[in-house]
């Protein structure tokens, strides 16, 4: 039988998805021993807000931070602890992996794909745009107000050269 290749994580408010999360994605990434940049190219974490994509990025970088200061601070921190235990590596290693990942995410931030619903389907959507027959450079509103302001430019531009056609 062939195992998934994906997790689905789903509970309540507070009951720590994004630690869930965070810790999975370091965990996933600290496994390796180097190529970094290619682990952080495959990976995918899709949310519903902005402020939970915001929200785990910055905890990822906030760890690996803490794990790179090689302290006791970081040592006896639970993240630490139970990467440790899981990854089966001494503190010197972990310490070593997480200031390399760290360097790698920052110098290649925009490959670490923590993204909304709606921002993955918009990428997707864009990525074949040409297939699709759309212009490549469209735009998605979600707010209902600024759809209905280009909506009423837009006909009252129409409305304009209508006129002007006729006034010739």
């Amino acid at each position: 039988m062939e195992t998934s290749t994906y997790l689905i994580y789903n509970a309540s408010a507070g009951a720590g998805k994004t630690f869930t999360l965070v810790k999975t994605f370091l965990k996933i990434m600290l496994s390796q021993k180097e190529d970094y940049e290619s682990i952080i190219k495959s990976l995918l974490a899709i949310t519903f807000t902005n402020k939970a994509v915001n929200e785990m990025k910055k905890r990822i970088i906030d760890q690996l931070m803490l794990f790179s200061e090689s302290s006791e601070k970081s040592k006896n921190d639970g993240m630490f602890i139970a990467l440790k235990e899981e990854l089966d590596i001494d503190d010197e290693a972990l310490i070593n992996r997480s200031k390399t990942l760290l360097n790698t995410i920052l110098h290649n931030y925009a490959s670490l794909t923590i993204t909304t619903i709606d921002g993955f389907n918009q990428r997707l959507i864009r990525s074949f745009a040409f297939d699709l027959k759309l212009n490549p450079n469209f735009e998605v509103f979600l707010e209902t107000d600024d759809l209905l302001r280009l909506a009423i430019e837009n006909l009252f531009n129409c409305l304009l050269y209508t006129s002007d056609a006729a006034d010739e």
